[in-house]
């Protein structure tokens, strides 16, 4: 059926079937390109240098991204300035998909995606190199197609236009024919084929393939070498899925050349959904403690699959959970919830109560929790079509944004805490001159409110105690601020208590020294 809707695109079954796996099936955005819609009228947008709708703005956008040497579990521009990557996933494109039998540069999701999150304030996008959109490397092992990079060369023309700061994952397949999963097969490696590999062990463990896929960096180095607008480059999405090989040997040494041929860039691998007790150690362990690897990543779904009980519950609390899992190894470096959202059992597809998220709870939880949690930014949810942009709800990044507007993370050294209360679960960051609370009401949770249609109430007259001293209590300007109603409050503390006004579901309580 979903052959038959694309007319026959070779590459659209195969696309659906991989984005499937983590809930993505066809979504508004292919549906719009396919009928004509937003399609026509983007592809005859221009890409204009010099003009930008981010909150960045074009002026910053020729200096890098890099670990704040302030402090190590946050980032900084080159010229020291707090950077906060606040944004989500847009790996493929479903337009790209058809693209993917063409030679059309045009990247009309691409322009709609980055405008609609430029305009509430977002500087930053993961992206997969491999998709049939980008891929430079789909004729033939080895071989990397000049023209197909023109794509690329347009992505980061609109991130420039934009403020947005790129994530480039470089590769996603998992065998080259000898597992599971065929859309996951990348064939051209294959002897058969021409490629190097006779299984797909021989690509990670080969000299020969090492050396092939040092090649294929060298190329990018040679096209975008030291570009400020790239975030960082990403090895694999959840490199521990391949089919056999060593994939903590083969970072390491990628992530080397990495930082060799892009000394300027972030460097950071990726590994699958903590949802299993056993891959703290499997798989989280190797991967924090990776040399070169710059980002500490997790991912992690509410999946009522998962073997971890927490990821069946509240979306703020798996998510929190999964930074403190990382910052518990003790390794001081930025932590990011890099992929999040909400998937049917096991990965089966999207989340069916998505449809019923009109307010966006579940995107809500996503950023706020990770940050709150003492990440280096908000959560990065994956369903960016079938429900970030089709339940339109990119306002939500500009909420965070103001929340922590003016706010310079490294400078702060934040400590997190947690304050006990019986209705709210209270998310402390306490810095030196800046002092932040997230409120999330227990009572509205995504079961309660999507699946039993209950409607949030109002937590009235909820009051918190504070442990922090007098002196700086009474020296402080006291403001609340409600990310549902876009608004600010004066907030005045009786000794070390505060009562909070009124509010729905969640609020920010912020606390500066004058």
């Amino acid at each position: 059926m979903r052959t038959k809707l694309l007319m026959g695109f070779v590459w659209v079954a195969m696309w659906v079937e991989i984005l499937g796996t983590k809930g993505y099936p066809l979504g508004v955005g292919f549906g719009q390109a396919f009928c004509g819609g937003n399609l026509a009228e983007a592809a005859s947008a221009e890409v204009r240098q010099g003009e930008s709708s981010s909150a960045e703005g074009i002026k910053n956008t020729d200096v890098f991204i890099r670990v704040s040497p302030r402090d190590p579990r946050y980032f900084e521009f080159s010229d020291g300035r707090p950077y906060v990557p606040i944004g989500l996933n847009l790996a493929v494109s479903p337009t790209g998909v058809q693209l993917g039998v063409s030679n059309v540069p045009e990247l009309p999701d691409y322009q709609r995606w980055f405008r609609r999150l430029a305009e509430n304030r977002g500087n930053f996008a993961r992206i997969w190199l491999s998709s049939s959109t980008f891929d430079v490397e789909h004729q033939r092992s080895g071989q990397y197609d000049s023209e197909r990079a023109k794509r690329i060369d347009q992505l980061l023309a609109l991130a420039r236009q934009y403020g947005i700061r790129l994530k480039l994952c470089l590769e996603y397949f998992r065998h080259i024919g000898d597992g599971p999963q065929p859309h996951f097969a990348k064939r051209l490696h294959h002897v058969s084929q021409g490629g190097p590999a006779e299984k797909t062990a021989d690509f990670f463990d080969t000299a020969r393939c090492r050396e092939q896929f040092k090649g294929k960096l060298a190329w990018y180095q040679k096209r975008y070498g030291d570009d400020p607008i790239i975030f960082g480059w990403e090895l694999w999405n959840e490199i521990n899925c391949i089919a056999g090989g060593d994939w903590v040997a083969w970072s390491e040494v990628m992530l080397a050349e990495l930082h060799r041929l892009f000394p300027k860039n972030l460097a950071m691998q990726s590994v699958g959904s903590f949802d299993d007790a056993a891959y703290r150690e499997r798989l989280y362990r190797p991967l924090c403690t990776l040399p070169g690897n710059d980002v500490l990543q997790v991912h992690r779904y509410l999946d009522l699959g998962a073997r971890l009980e927490v990821c069946r519950g509240p979306v703020d609390v798996l998510a929190a959970d999964a930074v403190r899992e990382l910052t518990a190894f003790g390794i001081q470096k930025p932590i990011l919830l890099a992929e999040s959202g909400a998937v049917e059992p096991r990965h089966t597809g999207p989340f069916k109560l998505y449809q019923k998220d009109t307010a966006g709870i579940i995107l809500h939880d996503v950023l706020f929790a990770p940050f709150f949690a003492g990440a280096a930014g908000p959560g990065h949810i994956w369903h960016w079509d079938v429900y970030v942009d089709r339940m339109n709800l990119w306002w939500h990044f500009g909420r965070f944004a103001s929340a922590i507007e003016g706010i310079d993370p490294p400078a702060e050294r934040f400590q997190v805490q947690q304050i006990e209360h019986p209705r709210l679960r209270i998310y402390v960051l306490a810095g030196r001159k800046t002092w932040l609370a997230w409120c999330r009401d227990k009572e509205n949770t995504w079961q309660r409110e999507l699946a039993e249609g209950r409607v949030p109430l109002p937590v009235r007259e909820a009051s918190i105690r504070v442990k922090l001293p007098a002196e700086w209590i009474q020296s402080a300007q006291w403001r609340t601020y409600d990310p549902w109603t876009d608004k600010w409050q004066e907030l005045k503390p009786e000794g070390d208590r505060l009562l909070l006004p009124e509010f729905t579901r969640s609020l920010v309580v912020r606390a500066e020294r004058r």
